[in-house]
């Protein structure tokens, strides 16, 4: 059909090539990179794995990307997706907040951690001078999961 020859079989054995591109296979190729881009985006968004504990709550309105401290099932803490000590975390917040204390910085923490290391955690970042700073939780459900 793309390789067909306009004019049928004249008797003079003069063939024009047909000038049509097919866009076909390249739609294809657009579709399949797409469908990978959909999979792997929620993928990329947080590396460092905690199991967040369940709570029914609205997201709250972000106007710029916030910065995401996090602390893992052994009590190892993260800032962004790098490994950092309790003591060397306020100058890092400083740092990279380039010294503004109303940065919003979010805190997960596994629900395996006891009370104690997320209060030490979120009171080191409070003693650093920032003052807006949430919890996450998996929005999928608290008491709701447990009616069902």
């Amino acid at each position: 059909m793309a390789g067909g020859l306009i004019g049928g079989g004249s008797k003079r054995g003069k063939h024009r090539p047909m000038s049509e591109i097919n866009v076909t296979p390249m739609v294809d190729v657009m579709l399949v990179l797409l469908i990978i881009f959909m999979v792997t985006a929620p993928l990329l968004t947080a590396s460092v794995n905690v199991d967040l504990p369940k709570a029914e709550a609205a997201p709250a309105p972000q106007d710029d990307k916030p910065l995401t401290v996090s602390v893992n099932a052994e009590g190892k803490i993260y800032l962004q997706d790098e490994q950092i000590e309790l003591p060397e975390l306020v100058a890092k917040l400083q740092a990279i907040s380039q010294g503004k204390s109303d940065k919003k910085i979010l805190v997960r923490g596994d629900k395996g951690n006891s009370y104690g290391t997320m209060l030490q955690v979120m009171a080191t970042i409070t003693q650093g001078g920032f003052t807006h700073l949430a919890l996450l939780s998996d929005p999928s459900g608290g008491a709701a999961a447990k009616k069902n």
